[in-house]
């Protein structure tokens, strides 16, 4: 009796792990995605809930012929607002007077220029702007969404009452892993619950903040919530940049450059800092209408270098003179990103002594600047000329509301 109950045993156990676990699920996000920054454009911030499928065309169409593909961007992000209702199967169908042609259709044009689609939804019973989220249909959403071609989810976090983050993107992140389609997540549940903490191995991006108001330095406060000017988000990437690094950022929000509000010193700023934060650069203008100086800005291959820097290190703030700032960037070959950043009503002049600003990035990169061991050619990011070298004392002008960008490239 007892050998055969230890047969038995033995039978389980060999049939149980053959078998395996069925039920369990895997809640960490595809790799080797977003290995740097996500680059491509939003709807939200220029266009919010008046989407339909000839605009998104467009877009696509514009973002190639602008050149900002060929300086690349890659992603064409639906947000909030296509969405129709869910079938007797509780399948979501797109809006049929926004998108008549269906999702997959405008899928298949949006691969055949060579990008891809991203799409939105919520975490939460619906979406910000009332459309149905994807709180019980997870996993029926993500199927739909593979099944679609989608390259790129934004999940929201409106209407999550009950819910706690970490657990609801592991959800969803299982869902979008049993679909098989290999898909971008960008967590964007606003920085409340410090997603930097649990997101790198859930998402490919985080949300660090609130959303970003179309003005350089002011809050807008609706009561209940508030959004935030280009210079308060920045504030509030303070300690975040050691969570940062290939294939999971940290997300200030999507650009508001060319979109009126900022003048052309304060876009130049403002791109110049999500690219020395190694931030995601999710355009949100009109891109059928830019001027040239909103194209200048968009497709600066020398700024967007740096922000692709296969190192992915974010900068560093190494000095704060009030309402001027220095950060620094290491990057992949040896070379330094800097940035001279003016937030004051007034144009600032200043000296910049290389060989007494040395200093090791001991919280990331373990990279050390020294100009006393290494001598760099000093090269204007925005001008496109070089200015010398570092052995040399820096002087300029920054003018008001503006930023000198510079690379800082090794003379071997």
């Amino acid at each position: 009796m007892k050998k055969t109950l230890i047969s038995l045993f033995a039978f389980i156990n060999i049939s149980l792990s053959a078998q395996g676990n069925n039920y369990a699920q895997d809640y960490t996000k595809y790799p080797n995605l977003a290995l740097t920054p996500p680059m491509g454009w939003n709807s939200w911030n220029k266009f919010a809930c008046n989407v339909d499928e000839n605009m998104i065309k467009e877009m696509a169409d514009a973002m190639v012929s602008s050149g900002m593909k060929d300086a690349g961007y890659t992603y064409i992000n639906i947000d909030d607002c296509w969405h129709g209702d869910r079938d007797e199967n509780g399948f979501i169908h797109p809006d049929k007077t926004r998108f008549p042609s269906g999702i997959k259709a405008l899928s298949d044009y949006i691969h055949s220029k060579g990008l891809k689609l991203g799409i939105y939804s919520d975490a939460g019973s619906q979406t910000c702007g009332g459309r149905p989220g994807s709180r019980g249909y997870e996993f029926q959403d993500a199927l739909t969404y593979a099944k679609w071609g989608i390259d790129y989810v934004k999940y929201d976090w409106c209407n999550t009452e009950g819910l706690k983050a970490e657990g609801a993107y592991k959800t969803f992140t299982a869902a979008l892993k049993k679909a098989g389609r290999p898909i971008v997540l960008s967590i964007c549940e606003w920085g409340d619950n410090k997603p930097w903490e649990w997101g790198e191995n859930v998402g490919h991006l985080w949300r660090t903040s609130g959303d970003i108001f179309n003005c350089f330095d002011c809050v807008e406060d609706h009561g209940t919530w508030k959004s935030w000017g280009v210079m308060q988000i920045l504030d509030k990437q303070e300690d975040l940049r050691k969570y940062a690094g290939p294939g999971h950022w940290n997300d200030p929000d999507m650009l508001e450059v060319g979109n009126g509000a900022l003048t052309k010193g304060e876009d130049r700023a403002h791109f110049s800092m999500w690219a020395m934060l190694a931030a995601p650069l999710i355009a949100g203008n009109d891109l059928r209408s830019m001027d040239a100086e909103t194209k200048t800005v968009l497709t600066n291959k020398d700024v967007i270098a740096i922000n692709q820097d296969k190192l992915g290190v974010q900068a560093l703030k190494y000095k704060d003179e009030s309402e001027f700032e220095i950060w620094f960037k290491p990057l992949e070959n040896g070379d330094w990103a800097i940035a001279f950043l003016n937030r004051d009503k007034a144009g600032k002049d200043f000296t910049f002594d290389w060989k007494s600003n040395k200093f090791t990035d001991d919280e990331v990169s373990k990279k050390t600047f020294d100009t006393n061991i290494q001598n760099y050619k000093v090269v204007d990011l925005w001008s496109k000329k070089e200015i010398g070298n570092t052995k040399k004392t820096l002087k300029a002008t920054v003018p008001s509301k503006d930023i000198l960008m510079l690379r800082l490239v090794k003379i071997k």
